[in-house]
C-alpha cells in the first residue's frame, strides 16, 4: 500500500518542524547558559519524540531533561531542577505546573507548546539508574542510533494506527503502547506492515530482546520487550492485556480489510445523546450511574483509583448475586467522576442459599449445624447448605449501604476517593453524564478496531 497521502496528513509539516526546533533550541540554550553562568554542573538535553523525529503532526510536545552528575545530592537535584524550570517559565512568560514522577518536574505552555522540564541523573547505562526518569536520555540516544532512514515514517504510521484504534498511550487511563515501545517495534520488525503481520501471531508473553540480554524470565507480562538500555526493565510493563488484545485484533482486521486507509482516521460516530440513551433503553438493562466529586489528587493517581473502585464494586455486587453485565468509569478530571453499571439484574428474591462444607468433613459440618440449626440444613450435591434471608435484595440499597463511613471498607476503594464518595456521591440519570463519547464507547465496545 502507498502510504504517502496518509503521511502527508500525519507527518509534521516543514514549517511545524522548523518552529518546534527553534522553540526547543531557545529553551535549551537559555537553560544551559543559566547553568553555566551559575556554576551548575548539568547538561540540558532535548529528548522524546521531537528529538527522535517521531512526533505526529500537532503532537509535538517538547521534553527537556536537565542531567546532573551521578554524585549529585538528590535534594540538590530536585531543588535546583525546579528552580531552573521556574526561571525558564518566567523568561518565556509561562505558568509552571508541578507534576511528579520519581521526583517533581515542571510542565508549562511555552509559545503554544507543552514543555516538560525534568531534572535527572546523567547515567550511561541502566545499572546506574537512580530515578525512573534517568533512562529517557538513553532511550533517545538508542532510537536515534538505531532507526535507519525512512523508519521514522514507519513509526508515525504505527503510532497513528494505534491512536485511531484506541491502543496508543501508556498513561494509566489508556493502558496502551508507549511511543518508545512503538519505536522499538519498528527497529525490530523494520516496517509498520511487518509489525502488524507479526503481531497477529503473538502469544501471551511474546518476547522481543533486541540486545539478547536473556532476561525475559524476570517478567510475566502480556508483551515483554526488554529495554535495550536496561536489561532489567520491560518496556511493555504498562501495556494492559485488553489493549494488547485490541491491537492484535486491529492488526488482523487491517490486514484483511479493503478499507485500509480508514484505519488512519477517526471513526464516524453518532454522538447524539438522546439516541444513545434510546439504545441503552432497548437493551432492557437496569442502569446504575453514580456521580461524585473529583478529589484534589494528580490525574495519574485518579485513574488507577477509579479503576480499582469500579472493579471492587462490580465484584461485590456479583458476590451478592446481583449480575453486573458491564461496568466502567469516566471523569472530566476536573469536577466529576462517574461509575456506570449496566445490570442484567439489580433486584433479587428475598432468600439465598448459604453453602457450607462438603458433607465428608464431619467436624466442619457439625459446626455449621450448630450455627444454623439442624432443622434448617439440607444437602445440595455433596454440600451442606441452609437457606437464609438476604441482607439486600436491591442493588441500589446495597450500594447505599456500602458508600457510608461505617461500611466503605466492604470494598477496596481507592484511598483518595473514600471521603469524596461518602460525602458527595449521588445516583444520576444517563442524560446527566456529560460525555457522549463515554456513553458511545460503553454501548459500542470494539468500534475503534474495525473499519
Amino acid at each position: 500500500m502507498d502510504y504517502s497521502l496518509i503521511l502527508n496528513d500525519i507527518k509534521p509539516t516543514t514549517d511545524e518542524t522548523k518552529e518546534i526546533n527553534e522553540v526547543s533550541s531557545r529553551i535549551i540554550n537559555f537553560l544551559q547558559v543559566l547553568c553555566d553562568e551559575n556554576n551548575i554542573n548539568a547538561k540540558v538535553n532535548l529528548v522524546g519524540s521531537v528529538a527522535k523525529n517521531t512526533a505526529l503532526k500537532g503532537k509535538s510536545d517538547i521534553d527537556i531533561f536537565i542531567a546532573f552528575p551521578l554524585d549529585t545530592d538528590k535534594l540538590y537535584l530536585k531543588e535546583t531542577g525546579l528552580d531552573l524550570a521556574h526561571k525558564c517559565c518566567r523568561e518565556f512568560k509561562s505558568v509552571p505546573e508541578h507534576h511528579f514522577a520519581s521526583h517533581p518536574y515542571v510542565t508549562a505552555d511555552i509559545e503554544g507548546y507543552e514543555v516538560d522540564i525534568v531534572p535527572c541523573y546523567a547515567i550511561e547505562d541502566g545499572s546506574q539508574l537512580k530515578s525512573a526518569v534517568d533512562r529517557t536520555i538513553l532511550h533517545t540516544r538508542f532510537v536515534k542510533s538505531n532507526l535507519v532512514e525512512g523508519q521514522e515514517d514507519e513509526v508515525l504510521l504505527l503510532k497513528r494506527f494505534m491512536a485511531m484504534t484506541g491502543t496508543y498511550g501508556s498513561e494509566f487511563k489508556v493502558g496502551g503502547f508507549a511511543g518508545y515501545l512503538c519505536e522499538l517495534l519498528i527497529i525490530h520488525y523494520g516496517t509498520f506492515e511487518n509489525t502488524l503481520k507479526s503481531a497477529i501471531n503473538w502469544q501471551y508473553g511474546h518476547v522481543i530482546d533486541l540486545e539478547n540480554y536473556g532476561t525475559s524470565r524476570l517478567f510475566n507480562d502480556p508483551l515483554i520487550v526488554i529495554d535495550p538500555t536496561d536489561m532489567n526493565r520491560n518496556v511493555g510493563a504498562a501495556l494492559r492485556i485488553n489493549k494488547l488484545s485490541e491491537f492484535i485484533q486491529s492488526a488482523r482486521n487491517y490486514i484483511f480489510s479493503d478499507n485500509k486507509k480508514n484505519y488512519f482516521y477517526p471513526i464516524k460516530r453518532n454522538l447524539n445523546k438522546n439516541e444513545l440513551i434510546k439504545e441503552f433503553n432497548t437493551r432492557n438493562s437496569d442502569i446504575i450511574a453514580i456521580k461524585f466529586n473529583v478529589p484534589n489528587i494528580p490525574i495519574d493517581t485518579l485513574h488507577p483509583q477509579l479503576k480499582k473502585t469500579t472493579e471492587a464494586l462490580e465484584r461485590k455486587l456479583n458476590d451478592e448475586e446481583f449480575n453486573v453485565f458491564k461496568a466502567d468509569y469516566w471523569s472530566d478530571e476536573l469536577f466529576s467522576c462517574v461509575i456506570l453499571l449496566e445490570m442484567a439484574s439489580s433486584n433479587l428474591n428475598d432468600i439465598k442459599v448459604n453453602v457450607g462444607p462438603k458433607i465428608f468433613f464431619n467436624k466442619a459440618c457439625e459446626n455449621f449445624v450448630k450455627k444454623y440449626g439442624r432443622e434448617n440444613c439440607y444437602i445440595q450435591e455433596d454440600f451442606l447448605v441452609h437457606t437464609q434471608k438476604r441482607d439486600f435484595n436491591n442493588a441500589l440499597k446495597l450500594i447505599e449501604h456500602i458508600f457510608t463511613s461505617e461500611h466503605i471498607g466492604l470494598i477496596k476503594v481507592g484511598k483518595n476517593l473514600k471521603k469524596s464518595i461518602i460525602n458527595t456521591y449521588e445516583f444520576i440519570d444517563l442524560d446527566e453524564i456529560s460525555s457522549e463519547e463515554f456513553l458511545d464507547d460503553f454501548i459500542h465496545p470494539g468500534q475503534h478496531i474495525i473499519r
